[in-house]
């Protein structure tokens, strides 16, 4: 699935966490800030290459194993990757940017990045180099481990 970086995400009108931990999968959420896509490559479509800076992959799977959203019953293969056995993904995540805004990626991004050399845009790499994730590991909404939901989200029921 092709989206361009940093347009308008509009796949879902929510977001819907869950912890990859515990597997609490009930917060859904219609999110206040604007959602960008980033990182949505596609086979045929061309996307920057080149070097990230160091500590971004490692900072990118911190956030991946703490958040987990819009999980999807079926999977994403990459098919940037020739022939079986490509690796799956079946998720999103965020990250926060300026104010009003969180970024929308692929769980496939890492993958993108460290495989296919995948250059994510200077704003959402320097969004994540910013992130403390301290608090996100410590926050609770509402007692559940969650890093982004803005206080003033509309909760959804199932």
């Amino acid at each position: 699935m092709f989206y361009e970086d940093l347009s308008t995400y509009a796949y879902l009108d929510h977001d819907a966490f869950t912890d990859r931990e515990s597997g609490f999968h009930a917060l859904w959420y219609r999110p206040a800030y604007a959602r960008l896509n980033v990182g949505w490559l596609e086979a045929g479509r061309p996307y920057p290459t080149g070097a990230v800076p160091p500590g971004f992959v490692d900072k990118l799977r911190a956030v991946q194993e703490i958040q987990w959203m819009n999980v999807c019953l079926g999977v994403h293969e990459c098919d940037l990757c020739p022939g079986p056995g490509a690796p799956e993904g079946n998720g999103e995540i965020r990250v926060p940017g300026g104010p009003g805004i969180a970024y929308a990626a692929p769980f496939l991004i890492t993958h993108y990045v460290t495989v296919h050399r995948y250059r994510p845009p200077r704003v959402f790499v320097d969004a994540v180099l910013a992130l403390d994730l301290g608090p996100w590991t410590r926050a609770r909404w509402p007692d559940v481990p969650f890093p982004w939901v803005p206080d003033d989200a509309e909760r959804m029921l199932e």
